[in-house]
């Protein structure tokens, strides 16, 4: 199921939450809607953080993780540290590490296998993103974008990528992550996917702004409810015909 929601009249929720198939953390300070629209999705199956990432509400950019660990900045504080280490379930592992890209949400994209990251990422960070959250890492672009962390959003289902992305680049990534990618946008034709939204294996939030065709897609390659690419292609043309008639 793929839910609207807004932080403080912000469609990028992509950057104040972070969502993994073992846990949730959301950014402190905003509307008590926020929290609950993910609590009513996520409470009974996985634990809902809330917290900040070095006194920053932008915890989604910050930080990166998937259902083996989490992996946050050198500048977090210790009592930030301690907070979402006590709140996580206990098969997570929680990492700081020290690296010069430091919004290691813009610079990585994973799921729970394999990892995009930027070109320049250092050799010691790619090693601690290989070993904490257990995947394969490949050093990738996305439509000649080094933040693959901002513009793709990956579950082991499927993934959004950048809408200029080539089809040949597409069929490559398809194959080294060996899940169905489709080029698209959120918030009615946002290209930072990434930031846009958050997805895991059983559910998806995106702004509010984003539209219901942008949604249909986003169902069915991340293959959420009964949305099979098929049965989205059928309602599409259902829906255009409508609006035709």
């Amino acid at each position: 199921m793929a839910v609207r929601v807004q932080f403080e009249n912000n469609n990028e929720v992509g950057v104040f939450s972070k969502l993994t198939n073992s846990y949730c953390l959301v950014a402190i300070g905003g509307s008590e809607n926020f929290y609950s629209v993910f609590e009513g999705e996520l409470s009974d199956v996985i634990p809902v953080i809330h917290t900040s990432v070095a006194g920053c509400r932008i915890i989604g950019r910050l930080c990166v993780g998937n259902r083996h660990g989490l992996l946050v900045p050198s500048s977090t504080t210790d009592q930030e540290l301690q907070h979402i280490r006590n709140s996580l379930p206990d098969s997570v592992q929680i990492r700081r590490i020290e690296e010069r890209l430091s919004a290691l949400g813009n610079v990585v994209a994973c799921n729970d296998y394999v990892a995009l990251v930027h070109p320049d990422l250092d050799r010691e960070t790619e090693e601690i993103l290989a070993d904490v959250l257990k995947v394969e890492v490949f050093r990738q672009t996305l439509a000649d974008n080094v933040l693959v962390g901002s513009y793709c959003a990956l579950s082991n289902q499927g993934g959004v990528v950048h809408p200029k992305t080539s089809v040949e680049d597409q069929d490559e990534l398809s194959s080294l992550l060996q899940v169905p990618l489709v080029a698209g946008t959120v918030n009615r034709g946002s290209d930072v996917v990434g930031a846009g939204m958050v997805v895991n294996d059983w559910s998806a939030f995106c702004g509010l702004d984003t539209t219901s065709t942008e949604l249909s897609v986003i169902e069915s390659v991340f293959k959420l409810g009964d949305a099979q690419p098929s049965a989205v292609t059928s309602k599409l043309r259902e829906a255009l015909i409508d609006s035709m008639t």
